[in-house]
């Protein structure tokens, strides 16, 4: 394994110390490395979720021409598919 040095605020280095003397986590390292997993984890959902919006934007593009609408007749249109479906 590869040692890096960080610096962390008074505030966290206190928290990991509380984490490890809870018994949370066996060491500092052990923290950090939870840390990067869920890191990598809300990165990798980042990705995806960004792929699935291009997707959507691509689908939009692909229908063709927007059109204008007027917000009350829009909404009055679908409460009245709305009570046509029950």
């Amino acid at each position: 394994m590869r040692t890096l040095t960080i610096s962390l605020t008074p505030h966290q280095a206190a928290r990991m110390q509380d984490a490890v003397d809870s018994g949370g986590y066996a060491s500092n390292s052990e923290i950090v490395r939870d840390a990067l997993r869920l890191w990598e984890q809300r990165e990798e959902i980042r990705h995806l979720e960004i792929a699935r919006l291009k997707r959507a934007y691509d689908e939009g593009i692909a229908s063709g021409e927007g059109r204008e609408v007027d917000a009350d007749i829009l909404l009055a249109e679908l409460k009245a598919e709305k009570r046509s479906r029950g």
